[in-house]
């Protein structure tokens, strides 16, 4: 087919037939002339040849996701052929695609499986059809949905505009006429500490019913009452106001009986209180020194939060905290989300973090290869000289039946138990020993109790632990920890211990054990308790009173997958264990200059006490020992955008009467906290985000003054997500307007995600945020205005008649 982009020229041709009629003279008829006349006139018009196929194709989008029931697979083939008997010419093509959380397309006989439901992602499939569709070939998309779409339409329907696709769709979905669910949960995403503000829960359902609600903040019930739906939905409102800083998430609970469908009977809303800058103290000591002197000072600009019980730690813990001071606090003793969330806190979110004490940190709080060592500016290595920190270890390991039970991944409990012990065997020195005894009704001495000595056989020895298999019956503890301490007696190392892996519920025959724990503590050894299971489980007091009795820890967990961790944390606390307490001098060497230039400090004259390291090559010492180590008493480095320090000797505790007594000990903590948190982010720099289902808009605003600075240095922005082994995602700006930077990204249901923008050397942190576990139930009708909205922009319709 030809066509004419600028027919007007084409009027040219009469015109020209004309004036060779009237003006012969011209001779406008010899053939060259006509030739080039009407090329011109063509030319003029611009012609064009219709290289589009005469077929069209039609997309059928069909939504697998969780909340239409299944209803699309039992249409289909009623669909498919009414479609089939609409198709007008035999170049017309049928192609379908379903989608959730991922788009396939169906071929011919293949079945179609969608693993992810939780996601009604029909952006996502609409992209899938326009890709594959030709440039020149004529297309429509038919969207089967129940329109509850887990992201927004609009730039999917600029794309579709752009390609000339219609958007037509048709609605379908299991009946909601019996279904109650909680519709959305309405509050700001951030308020400003004490600020009040709105909370409001919008439940819908059958007209008249009655059902038990329940409302949460961080897990603590704020409302527990009754709703009625007299005219089929109800509004529940309530005012909180939050005077301290933080994340806190806000969960709302229905319980209908006989309720249809549950997957919309709870929902989550997370809100970040913002307040000034905050430092979050985490000790050992409720009466701690490094807080009061903090807080002494009229002249400090931050909020000091002390946290004594660690076990609440969270990842959320950290919104809108500048610095994290832990002061004498083991590893084992904060939470695993916590302390894996520290480096992006420090290194993304330009957090600052300060590590002090005495047994309960660094290599003896089993920190050693922990996810703070590579942060921190000493290094825990104990070095081949350190003779007489030689440890003799005794693993003593649950090999019951209960062993054999398969957990994630594939493993066993017993597989995991045995990673556990490798890693500790790993973590030995060459002049430690080492036996590992696995336990049912009788002790099985894998590994008798000998010296690492090469790293050929510490190799055999790991090899050796991961062999072991579960056997059957319970665990006879007595007979374990006689076994281990027979092993232990004769070993002339410094420290003694023995690491026992049980089974909180299946821990037998206990015996003698407070006379044999007796002597083994008379006899210099030491004895922690790694129970698998919880603290309410059966035999969970017997494996604390033997931990109680055997001067150790006393550690559960739920999750064997753990357990290699845990090992490691327990075995580091022993055997990099380098906590000195003879009093030792001190050394300035004029780096204190880089943490407070403008302040003159009276140093610590001697250090009671403290926790022998290694000062790392790109870090700066202020302190040393003056000693045969030269130890960094006080160092710094800075990690990322964010700045770290390590105080080697007890600021509080056993060990701390010379630092407590030092009159320059409130000059030192002060000047050190305001290093870690560092400098205040420049006027006119702001970032705002908004949160639409899983669809996370993120916008950097900032005024002229900042333009060609961070037009010479665009800004970084990273998210990270709750995930196991997430990694920190760079996200693609765009920019909008001078002054407005805009980035987009499609979160993950049941994920709570950290964020950090980078701009001009400094950094704004946000979160934490979630689209929720339960996005694909929230049905909130917006959603279907915005499809009608995106199919009305595309010239698209609402297809009732399939036939059509």
């Amino acid at each position: 087919m030809f066509t004419f982009t600028s027919p007007q020229w084409l009027l040219l041709i009469p015109a020209l037939i004309l004036i060779g009629w009237i003006w012969r003279k011209l001779k406008l008829w010899r053939p060259l002339r006509v030739i080039s006349l009407l090329s011109l006139i063509i030319f003029l018009a611009d012609l064009k040849v219709d290289q589009s196929s005469k077929g069209m194709d039609l997309w059928l989008l069909i939504d697998q996701s969780a909340s239409t029931a299944g209803l699309s697979n039992e249409s289909l083939p009623e669909w498919q052929r009414l479609l089939e008997q609409a198709r007008e010419g035999k170049d017309d093509r049928l192609r379908i695609v379903h989608y959730a959380g991922e788009a396939m397309e169906a071929q011919p006989g293949d079945g179609i499986e969608i693993r992810n439901k939780s996601l009604s992602q029909a952006a996502l499939a609409i992209q899938y059809a326009v890709a594959r569709t030709p440039e020149n070939r004529p297309a429509r998309v038919l969207l089967m949905t129940d329109g509850y779409n887990t992201e927004p339409l609009e730039e999917t329907a600029s794309q579709l505009g752009r390609a000339g696709i219609p958007l037509d769709y048709r609605l379908i979905g299991a009946s909601q006429a019996d279904d109650s669910r909680i519709v959305r949960i309405d509050t700001p995403t951030q308020v400003t500490s004490g600020e009040p503000f709105l909370l409001r829960i919008e439940i819908e359902g059958p007209v008249g019913k009655s059902f038990p609600v329940q409302v949460l903040r961080n897990g603590t019930p704020i409302h527990d009452g009754q709703v009625t739906l007299t005219d089929g939905s109800e509004s529940l409102e309530f005012t909180d106001r939050i005077t301290k800083a933080g994340a806190y998430e806000y969960q709302a609970i229905i319980q209908p009986k006989d309720d249809p469908v549950d997957g919309n009977n709870r929902l989550s809303h997370w809100i970040e209180v913002a307040g000034g800058p905050r430092v979050l103290i985490v000790s050992s000591y409720p009466d701690d020194p490094v807080a009061k002197s903090l807080g002494e000072n009229p002249n400090i600009n931050y909020e000091v939060d002390l946290v004594t019980s660690p076990g609440s730690l969270t990842a959320a813990s950290l919104s809108g905290v500048k610095a994290v001071i832990l002061n004498d606090v083991a590893a084992f003793d904060l939470p695993l989300e916590f302390s894996e969330a520290l480096p992006f806190f420090v290194e993304k979110q330009g957090g600052g973090l300060i590590m002090s004490g005495g047994r309960r940190s660094f290599g003896s709080g089993g920190y050693f290869e922990s996810a703070l060592d590579p942060l921190l500016p000493i290094s825990m290595e104990l070095k081949d000289d350190l003779m007489k920190l030689k440890v003799a270890l005794a693993v003593v390991l649950d090999r019951s039946g209960s062993m054999g039970a398969g957990v994630a991944g594939g493993k066993t409990k017993m597989d995991l138990a045995n990673a556990g012990t490798a890693r500790a065997i790993e973590l030995l020195g060459l002049y430690d020993e080492i036996s590992v005894i696995p336990v049912d009704s009788q002790p099985h001495i894998v590994i008798p109790l000998e010296k690492v000595g090469t790293p050929e056989r510490q190799k055999e020895f790991i090899k050796l632990a991961t062999s072991i298999q579960s056997g059957g019956g319970g665990i006879y503890v007595y007979n374990g920890l006689d076994a281990a301490w027979k092993q232990l007696r004769t070993s002339k190392a410094g420290t003694r211990h023995i690491i026992l892996f049980s089974d909180a519920s299946d821990t037998e025959q206990p015996g003698a054990y407070k006379d044999l724990l007796a002597k083994m503590v008379r006899g210099g050894a030491t004895v922690t308790v790694i129970g698998l299971g919880t603290v309410t489980d059966p035999d969970a007091d017997l494996l604390k009173d033997i931990a109680k009795r055997g001067k150790g820890r006393i550690i559960f967990t739920e999750d064997a997958a753990t357990l290699p961790q845990l090992f490691a944390q327990e075995t580091t606390s022993i055997a990099r264990s380098a906590f000195l307490t003879d009093p030792v001098p001190t050394i300035e060497t004029g780096e204190w200059e880089e943490i407070a230039p403008n302040a003159s400090l009276t140093w610590l004259q001697e250090a009671g006490a403290y926790n022998l390291s290694y000062l790392r090559p790109e870090a700066s010492a202020a302190l040393l020992s003056k000693d045969e180590y030269t130890a960094p008493l006080v160092a710094h480095v800075r990690r990322g955008l964010g700045r770290v320090s390590a105080v080697s000797f007890p600021l509080a505790g056993e060990g701390s009467e010379q630092s407590r007594a030092w009159p320059g000990y409130g000059d030192f903590c002060q000047s050190l906290v305001n290093w870690a948190v560092g400098d205040q982010l420049p006027a006119g720099i702001g970032l705002a985000h908004q949160l639409r289902g899983t669809r996370l808009d993120l916008n950097l605003l900032y005024t002229e003054e900042h333009e060609a600075k961070i037009a010479a240095n665009p800004p970084e922005i990273f998210l990270l997500s709750s995930a196991a082994d997430a990694q920190a995602q760079s996200l693609t700006w765009s920019r909008i307007s001078p002054g407005h930077y805009r980035a987009s990204y499609d979160l993950l249901p049941g994920q709570v995600y950290r964020g950090a923008l980078e701009v001009l050397g400094q950094a704004i942190s946000f979160g934490p945020l979630s689209a929720g576990s339960e996005t694909e139930w929230a049905l909130d009708r917006t959603r279907i205005e915005d499809l009608r909205a995106a199919s009305r922009r595309t010239e698209g319709r609402e297809l009732l008649d399939l036939s059509q």
